[in-house]
């Protein structure tokens, strides 16, 4: 069978199949395992422009968790964020967050360590048969925000096509910005409420846990939608909202944009996976809360349901 996209929901759905025995491919139109998970280096430093950190209630997934952390992969990064208002500054606190000294690619990548996966490789059709462009398969695995899903997909598979439709979602603008100081309050991470442009922004130095003057400011999800056919010329904005929500006297001397059209599911499925008839199966983060954990909850239960149903094909 082949799944479709190498994010965190497609490897743990791929580590099932492999793990009952099913012969799987990955298929992963980017470069590099880790969709939203995503990282990118700027003189060899990472930086996450996806996700902004991990956190974990869920016991199996706790347990790859304690993986990770074994392997110096993950680190216990804050419980307390600020919170900027019409109030003021304030702290709140929550669940721990958990970062990933390499970027948090690198736990996409460990876990896809050992799994058959292409990457480069983009898939243009899925089928009727099924079928990922004329070729043959016992099913489908599509692991990627509905939006995209539903552009592959046959209209003659009206089960996924329906499913993946019913989809919404919501973009934004991740900048990093790299500063020729740390010379803002200490913070670790702030939600900005209230804010026409900025929604969250995250002390990347405090995150890695290396001290670098970065700092990774997530857009709110009108400002993004005006500006996602020219992300680059929404640096300067946002550069100038972090400054001014700072008190930053300096400019950056680094300001990079990373467009996500598909950055946030607006509504969680009430099931944790879509399987059909046809062998086409979706799974992520909008079969649940918009967590990390709930798109490798997804992905494993969506796995573990395709290889009670293809035993015949384990070979």
């Amino acid at each position: 069978m082949i799944v479709v996209g190498a994010g965190i929901a497609g490897v743990a759905c791929a580590a099932e199949l492999v793990r009952a025995g099913v012969p799987v491919r990955i298929r992963e139109r980017g470069r590099v395992p880790g969709g939203r998970m995503a990282s990118r280096r700027f003189d060899g430093r990472p930086a996450d422009t996806g996700a902004a950190y991990l956190t974990v209630d869920d016991p199996d997934f706790a347990a790859v968790l304690d993986r990770w952390r074994a392997a110096g992969l993950v680190r216990e990064w804050t419980d307390t964020f600020v919170a900027y208002d019409r109030a003021g500054r304030r702290e709140v606190t929550g669940p721990v967050r958990w970062a990933a000294p390499h970027g948090l690619r690198s736990l996409v990548e460990e876990l896809a360590r050992d799994l058959p996966a292409t990457v480069d490789r983009l898939v243009m059709t899925v089928e009727p048969g099924p079928a990922v462009d004329g070729t043959r398969c016992a099913a489908v695995a599509l692991c990627m925000p509905g939006p995209q899903a539903a552009l592959l997909l046959d209209p003659a598979l009206a089960a996924a096509t329906r499913a993946a439709g019913e989809q919404r979602w919501s973009p934004t603008l991740a900048a990093v910005l790299r500063f020729p100081a740390r010379r803002w309050p200490d913070f670790h991470g702030a939600f900005v409420n209230d804010d026409p442009l900025l929604a969250l922004v995250c002390d990347d130095g405090d995150r890695r846990g290396d001290g670098a003057p970065v700092l990774v400011a997530h857009t709110t999800a009108e400002f993004a939608a005006g500006h996602l056919a020219q992300p680059t010329a929404a640096g300067p904005a946002i550069e100038q909202a972090v400054r001014d929500l700072l008190g930053l006297p300096e400019p950056a001397e680094l300001v990079h944009v990373h467009r996500w059209t598909y950055a946030k599911p607006n509504s969680g499925a009430d099931t944790a996976y879509h399987l059909d008839d046809d062998g086409i199966g979706l799974a992520g983060d909008a079969f649940g809360r918009p967590r990390v954990q709930s798109a490798w909850r997804s992905g494993r239960d969506l796995g573990r349901a395709l290889a009670e149903r293809l035993p015949a094909v384990r070979g």
